[in-house]
């Protein structure tokens, strides 16, 4: 005899839910981050925290970067045309690319070309009623001259996009792959016009990515969940927490705690303390970045480059590098690692040299030195470990060539809008770069347009120099290209408009039941293709 079991539908409901829970548990990924986002429109920012909390999780490009390289890959645009004079590109968009539902907008359609048109028109065009958002610019439109660069952005049918540049430009592929170039729904900028809320934009984001954006509370945590309906598969994790520790030790601890378990920017001495921890991973990468001060050269005595040669020699690089990053870092002389194509292996290591310093001094008036301040960030960062101890060594450095240095801490948002607009002297940065390009260092850092809308901090603008990259941006041809930029290092060597620092490595720590998280050498961290087991 067969007996036979039946359940009402409501029990039936509760044992497969109950069975689903079992098998299906909820994955959070929680992540201890160094700072807060400046907002969740990466076209205004450029902080790599940024980045990740916004582009990097939130939103997609024409094309992106395979994980932990530069190298291309379809991403929005499934295929794409360049003509032979370099200046027309036509992108094929993806027809399965949802926007995210949210409380405040509910998409009626898929991503198409208005949405392309919508993102890069409102950075370069000054009818576009977008344009004057910016308040404080389009920080990397405005760096690397989109606005004179790009001719138009056209919408050919529902899927297809033509670019026409006024002049061939290299890198503009790779730039597309940068984070202020993500594309943002038309249809949701059309309703905030309507509702005159274009502020919105950059605080109630509504994105294409892996994550979906539900929570943000400033210097504590943001809170994202898996787009279900996201083009390359949902993410295996749920949820995606970034808990907010300006402090590495404290982010050690937490991760220490399971409290996290992700951390970014270990400080290098406890890397040792890490890798021999067995419940834990220490994932170490080279990368393109660039730690240094970066002087104000409008600002006397700064402004004569006599003065900024002698700064230069009477760094102990060495000492700094062991003191501050635990001998997890290289000494800088170019404005870029030797790991980026094109480096001038030919320029001369800038070494320690306290008497030459001396003498520069006197030549250029200051026998008896001077007096600067250095501003730095707290916390960390990519870039430096610890940016209030280098100030505090190139205080001692600099004091042993009559140099008096005051050490002031300003929070990260504030130093950035006060040096945007020329009030520092001096300010420990870095850099690291968004596309693999020199050009990436070189334009957005050091040329004179950058001067102009603030991104370039240092305010030097050298014609020679500038023209160098106007040419090597429209040169394809690598080897001349790599001619140029190595030209344009020497100009850089004798002008010195930022002290160079070191060049660190990238490292981030995990715990040992997470995968899919990598070391990037742009710096940037995704978690779409993340996974924890526990």
């Amino acid at each position: 005899m067969i007996k036979k079991f039946t359940l009402s539908v409501g029990a039936s409901l509760l044992l497969m839910a109950g069975l689903a829970s079992a098998a299906d548990p909820v994955k959070t990924l929680k992540v201890c981050t160094e700072a807060s986002p400046d907002g969740f429109d990466y076209s205004l920012y450029h902080a790599n925290s940024t980045a990740d909390a916004s582009s990097e999780a939130l939103y997609n490009r024409l094309v992106d970067f395979k994980p932990g390289t530069t190298e291309l890959r379809p991403a929005l645009a499934e295929s794409w045309e360049i003509s032979p004079d370099g200046k027309t590109y036509t992108f094929h968009l993806r027809k399965d690319v949802q926007f995210h539902t949210m409380p405040w907008f509910k998409p009626t359609r898929n991503m198409n070309a208005d949405d392309v048109v919508y993102s890069l028109q409102r950075q370069i065009d000054p009818s576009n009623p977008w344009y004057k958002t910016a308040t404080q610019g389009w920080f990397y439109a405005q760096a690397m001259g989109f606005k004179e660069l790009v001719k138009s952005v056209e919408r050919v049918d529902d899927h297809t996009v033509r670019i026409e540049l006024n002049r061939p430009e290299s890198p503009f592929l790779a730039d597309l792959a940068m984070g202020f170039t993500s594309i943002l729904s038309r249809e949701y900028a059309t309703q905030l016009e309507k509702e005159n809320k274009l502020r919105d934009m950059d605080v109630k984001p509504v994105g294409t990515g892996p994550f979906v954006f539900k929570r943000y509370s400033k210097d504590q945590m943001v809170r994202y969940e898996a787009n279900p309906t996201y083009f390359r598969g949902k993410p295996k994790i749920d949820q995606l927490i970034f808990s907010i520790a300006p402090d590495a030790s404290v982010r050690l601890q937490r991760l220490k705690a399971g409290e996290c378990d992700v951390m970014l920017y270990p400080s290098p001495q406890d890397w040792p303390a890490i890798e021999a921890n067995d419940k834990l991973n220490l994932i170490k990468g080279n990368a393109l970045t660039s730690s240094y001060l970066q002087v104000n050269t409008q600002k006397p005595p700064l402004d004569n480059k006599l003065v900024r040669q002698a700064l230069a020699l009477a760094v102990d690089r060495p000492n700094l590098i062991k003191v501050v990053t635990a001998n997890a870092a290289s000494p800088m002389t170019n404005p870029y690692p030797p790991s980026q194509w094109s480096y001038n292996s030919d320029i001369k290591p800038l070494e320690l040299n306290i008497d030459k310093a001396k003498k520069l001094l006197a030549e250029a008036g200051h026998p008896n030195g001077f007096d600067m301040e250095i501003w730095v960030r707290p916390g960390t960062s990519g870039s430096n470990p610890n940016p209030k101890l280098t100030a505090e060594m190139l205080q001692a450095d600099f004091k042993k060539i009559g140099v008096n240095v005051n050490v002031k801490t300003i929070e990260w948002g504030e130093l950035l809008r006060r040096a945007r607009d020329g009030e520092h002297t001096s300010v420990v940065l870095g850099w690291a770069s968004d596309n693999g390009d020199p050009d990436n260092f070189l334009s957005n850092n050091l040329s004179c347009s950058g001067m102009e809308d603030g991104s370039n901090f240092s305010r030097w603008c050298d014609k020679p120099f500038d023209q160098l990259l106007k040419d090597a941006r429209a040169e394809s041809d690598v080897a001349k290209r790599t001619a140029m930029y190595k030209q344009a290092q020497v100009i850089f060597q004798e002008n010195l408009p930022w002290i160079p620092l070191f060049h660190p490595l990238n490292a981030l720590a995990t715990s040992k039941n997470v995968s899919g998280v990598v070391a990037s050498p742009l710096t940037l961290n995704s978690y779409a293709d993340a996974d924890i087991n526990k």
